[in-house]
């Protein structure tokens, strides 16, 4: 017996083929158990393979992601791919795909060429370190103190400010020179009890902006929605990054759409205006925009469907 389904390639937030983030998108027709998510994982051997499947009425979907090597607890790209898989086969409803997955439900919608998401807003809060225990006595434990320090070691540029959301550790550089430069010890960090780092600092268009007025709209009263690239300097980017992560398998990732579920908050809270236009500095690169609405993040790009073809292997 044989599981037999669609299989395809994406590259996620790309704006051109072969940038972004590729993920294999695996449609199946039923729930898959753990081993064979597991394997179909490691054999697909991408960035992420997300494992997607009727979720019991119509536009609702279950979702999974998973490296070679491991689980993802979210999976921006990964859920961009599926979503533009399921958008083009005409399987939303209301114009929407819901993803039910072990971060909740996640939404996603075609605007224009783009798609967007609706995924977990993750603030980041300040990781109190020795470097800053001075000015904030008693707002750090010993083990955020030695994380804190131990970050900073990683890193041979000055880190301006060290955070924490709920699944990364964020240094902020003094310019986004400083974040393409990098070149952090990622022994070190596959030691460390967080799942990833990210470096960011503000971008070309942190300055002077791109369009986006204050009070939460795009100057056009058109309020948080951000999925439409018309009018931008994709070049003018409010904020960079990059992502490591050698404790997942992926040493540094393309572009991490789960990093900007804190990279949003804080950088919306920093220049007090939204949407921005965020841009991964990877060797592949990445074009995101992202806002804030409520407790969900708005995050949208560009997403390729580059091959198709059918998975024929054990039953799932």
């Amino acid at each position: 017996m044989t599981t037999t389904a669609r299989l395809l390639h994406v590259d996620s937030f790309a704006p051109a083929p072969f940038t972004g983030n590729p993920a294999a998108v695996l449609v199946l027709d039923h729930e898959p158990s753990d081993d064979f998510a597991a394997r179909a994982g490691a054999e697909l051997n991408q960035p992420a393979t997300a494992l997607v499947w009727p979720a019991g009425e119509p536009g609702r979907f279950g979702l999974r992601w998973f490296t070679a090597a491991t689980e993802l607890v979210l999976c921006g790209h990964g859920t961009l791919a599926a979503a533009r898989v399921l958008l083009d086969s005409g399987a939303a409803v209301g114009g929407t795909v819901r993803f039910d997955t072990r971060s909740g439900t996640l939404e996603a919608q075609a605007v224009g060429e783009w798609v967007q998401l609706r995924l977990p807003s993750l603030p980041p809060e300040p990781l109190v370190d020795a470097a800053t225990a001075e000015a904030a006595p008693g707002q750090a434990g010993p083990g955020e103190a030695v994380l804190g320090e131990a970050v900073r070691q990683l890193l041979p540029v000055p880190v301006t400010a060290l955070l924490r959301s709920e699944l990364d550790v964020l240094a902020v550089l003094g310019s986004a020179a400083d974040v393409r430069a990098a070149r952090p010890d990622l022994a070190a960090l596959r030691r460390l009890p967080v799942r990833g780092l990210v470096i960011t600092a503000a971008g070309p268009g942190g300055a002077g902006g791109n369009g986006a007025g204050p009070g939460g709209t795009d100057g056009n009263g058109a309020g948080p929605d951000v999925a439409d690239p018309t009018g931008s300097d994709v070049g003018q980017a409010d904020f960079v990054s990059r992502f490591f992560a050698p404790g997942t398998g992926i040493d540094e990732d393309a572009v991490t759409g789960s990093a900007h579920c804190a990279l949003a908050p804080y950088w919306i809270g920093q220049l007090g205006r939204q949407p921005l236009l965020a841009r991964q500095l990877s060797a592949r690169g990445g074009l995101l925009r992202v806002a804030l609405d409520g407790d969900r993040v708005l995050l949208a790009g560009p997403a390729l469907v580059l091959s198709e073809g059918r998975w024929q292997g054990p039953p799932g």
